[in-house]
């Protein structure tokens, strides 16, 4: 079997035409559409940060509800205001120029509480205050004492004759 060119030439031809056909594809491809790939690129800075999970007494988180950071010392602007996370969690970092101690209220469909976190020199927390809205033993007393006061009243009026 007589061969029209040598073996050589043969596979220089045909590497040439693939490079080409790879060049081809390469060039000619697919240049109107946008990159699907994107660059992520990341910043971090450590930071000593608070973090607040707001749960139900029933131990589901709260969800979405509103947060409000006050400093102590302006407690009429609230300092950060968002939401919690799905988890109920809520991260801030507070500024320790701005005061030494803080109240973050979590509200959400008519439930809520406020803690007050008080910061060592340090950063660190020192003094945490759950609940400190929560009424007096005084208070409970005449609510208490308000509301058997209710039950006598509505028996009284049933009962008398008329």
């Amino acid at each position: 079997m007589k061969r029209k060119y040598p073996d050589s030439t043969t596979d220089r031809l045909g590497r040439t035409m693939r490079l080409l056909a790879f060049l081809g594809m390469f060039l000619l491809g697919d240049r109107g559409s946008e990159a699907i790939a994107h660059g992520v690129h990341l910043d971090y800075r450590t930071e000593r940060a608070i973090s607040i999970t707001a749960r139900f007494d029933s131990g589901q988180p709260m969800q979405n509800a509103q947060v409000t950071v006050y400093a102590t010392d302006d407690p009429a602007n609230p300092w950060l205001k968002g939401t919690t996370d799905e988890n109920g969690q809520f991260f801030f970092i507070p500024d320790r120029a701005v005061g030494p101690a803080w109240d973050i209220q979590v509200r959400q469909a008519g439930h809520g509480e406020i803690v007050r976190i008080a910061l060592d020199p340090e950063g660190e927390p020192a003094i945490a205050q759950q609940g400190y809205t929560k009424y007096t033993p005084l208070q409970m007393l005449l609510m208490g004492a308000s509301g058997v006061w209710g039950f006598v009243g509505t028996a009284l009026f049933f009962s008398r004759g008329k």
